[in-house]
């Protein structure tokens, strides 16, 4: 497997493929990580498949939570915005600088035995039935030059310019803001509230001309800071280019930042320590399909937008996420002939919803379209991703699966999460013998277990949840006993029930009410092979 691009997106992907025991071989152009804190925002589902990577701690570790925005207007505080989900979500909206989830992704990455080639560029791409022939240059095993290189298949993560997708031929539909920002790295001394976002704008006759958006980062008094340029700093946009992302050769310095601030900053203060400063401009396209044979685009490769509501690099890592588990089995040779296709079926109609939505928002405000508080939080959250529809989702699955809590089991003190029973890499069949006290067929559940694993190939996980009270008995299947309940609330189980969870978190089939093996082996039929 070759992946194009070392940034967040291809780490995530070589990561995951890594872990399903998927040679890999990732490249880049750059000689060195960059240093600098382009995207920020870590939203709640993207922490979710952190945990299920098993780097979650460490990310953790590395950010701090954001809790809402304080919104100014021409130097008055207008509207305070708290980010607030409910319990049923594990996590919470967080903030960290883009280069340290590099860095934890890469060292994860290097703990499997895969290590990033860098200075090494893709500069060609071919391909037939068999695989896909790739050309590379650079800083090839000590010497600089060119080689051809055979691959089974080739992901593009390679961003905004992807020469993986000019390869393919994809269109690139879109067009360029006028706007120009410049962002900044900065600490400053100020009163606002740890882990708030600020927004002051200057507005004459309801129009904003002049913006200033600061993002929280661990550290005192240290945000991102992102503003309009100014003349001297503005390059010459233009509307059938790629215009979007960082400008090598124009950063913004410490008095042009400190400029702003003076016009817009709620209390008076001074800016220090510019870690990293750069002109940033800002395209929204979407590419026409995201597969093209056995060559994928994720990410910006695939999809660029305003960075309202920090959607951008969460929505690529969901696109390398629902990829990776695909191209493993397709690898393993046990994937259904239409799984593959499923990657473009299921996350490009997310791109062209997030790059609609982020374009509204960047003109209108954040959830501007919606008077539900919750709903907007959810969906910024990314947590209500549906892929109802899909060619590989059952019935009325295809919503994201949802945690319990309260649940127990033999040999655990203490009660835990649904969620740290999934091991992100199998799926997962959750068996519901139903809330009644009085004990259920566990043999026919047993058997549809046994099913449900030929099916599957061996590659599921399968657990037995049962209420607090009901009469079991098994030697066969992990028994999970429903605590509080909160199992059968969340799934809506009012009967023996099964539910099929994808390794991405996704429900690929439910059945509520009863639980028939035919049926459980059919739904698996369309991701993996005849056993």
């Amino acid at each position: 497997m070759l992946i194009a691009g070392a940034g967040p997106i291809g780490l995530t992907a070589a990561v995951e493929l890594a872990r399903h025991g998927i040679g890999v071989r990732i490249v880049d152009p750059l000689r060195q990580p960059p240093l600098y804190a382009k995207a920020v925002g870590v939203q709640p589902r993207t922490l979710e498949i952190f945990e299920g990577m098993g780097v979650l701690r460490r990310i953790l570790d590395a950010g701090v939570e954001m809790n809402g925005q304080i919104v100014f207007v021409n130097g008055r505080e207008v509207g305070r915005i708290d980010l607030s989900l409910p319990p049923d979500v594990p996590f919470r909206f967080f903030c960290i600088p883009q280069y340290e989830t590099e860095r934890i992704l890469r060292e994860e990455l290097a703990l499997r035995g895969v290590h990033v080639e860098r200075g090494v560029r893709l500069t060609g791409v071919d391909q037939d039935a068999d695989g896909v022939t790739a050309t590379l240059s650079g800083d090839l095993g000590g010497h600089s030059g060119e080689q051809t290189v055979r691959a089974g298949y080739l992901i593009g993560a390679d961003g905004a310019h992807s020469v993986v997708r000019k390869s393919l031929g994809l269109t690139f539909d879109g067009a360029a803001f006028e706007e120009q920002y410049m962002l900044g790295d900065v600490e400053v001394d100020w009163s606002m509230p740890r882990g708030y976002a600020v927004r002051a704008m200057h507005q004459t006759d309801g129009v904003t001309d002049d913006l200033l958006v600061c993002i929280p980062l661990p550290g005192p008094g240290r945000y991102r800071m992102s503003m309009l340029v100014p003349d001297e700093l503005a390059t010459n946009n233009s509307q059938d280019a790629v215009t979007h992302g960082f400008s090598a050769d124009r950063a913004p310095q410490l008095h042009h930042i400190q400029a702003v601030l003076d016009r817009l900053s709620p209390e008076p203060t001074v800016a220090r320590t510019l870690r990293w400063s750069s002109v940033f401009r800002i395209s929204h396209r979407i590419v026409d399909r995201y597969s093209r044979g056995r060559v994928f685009v994720a990410g910006d490769a695939a999809h660029i937008h305003p960075p309202t509501g920090a959607q951008g690099m969460n929505t690529g890592i969901q696109d390398a996420h629902n990829l990776a588990w695909k191209l493993a089995l397709a690898v393993s040779g046990v994937a259904a002939p239409g799984l593959l296709d499923s990657y473009d079926a299921e996350r490009r109609p997310v791109g062209e919803e997030v790059v609609g939505r982020t374009v509204r928002s960047a003109r209108d405000g954040l959830g501007a379209d919606s008077t539900d508080p919750s709903f907007v939080m959810r969906r910024e959250g990314q947590l209500l991703i549906d892929y109802a529809g899909s060619p590989i989702v059952t019935g009325a699955a295809g919503t994201r699966a949802p945690d319990a809590r309260g649940l127990t089991r033999d040999a655990v003190s203490a009660p835990f999460r649904l969620f740290t029973l999934f091991g992100a890499r199998l799926h997962t069949v959750l068996l519901f013998a139903g809330a009644a006290t009085a004990g259920p067929d566990v043999a026919a559940l047993e058997a549809v277990a046994a099913a449900a694993a030929r099916a599957a190939h061996g590659q599921l996980d399968v657990y037995l949840i049962a209420d607090r009270d009901a009469e079991v008995s098994t030697t066969v299947l992990p028994l999970i006993r429903d605590g509080d309940g909160d199992f059968a609330r969340q799934y809506g189980a009012t009967g023996p029930s099964v539910f099929v969870v994808r390794p991405d978190g996704y429900l690929s089939f439910v059945q509520i009410g009863s639980v028939e093996a035919a049926s459980v082996v059919a739904a698996l039929g369309a991701t993996f092979t005849p056993s």
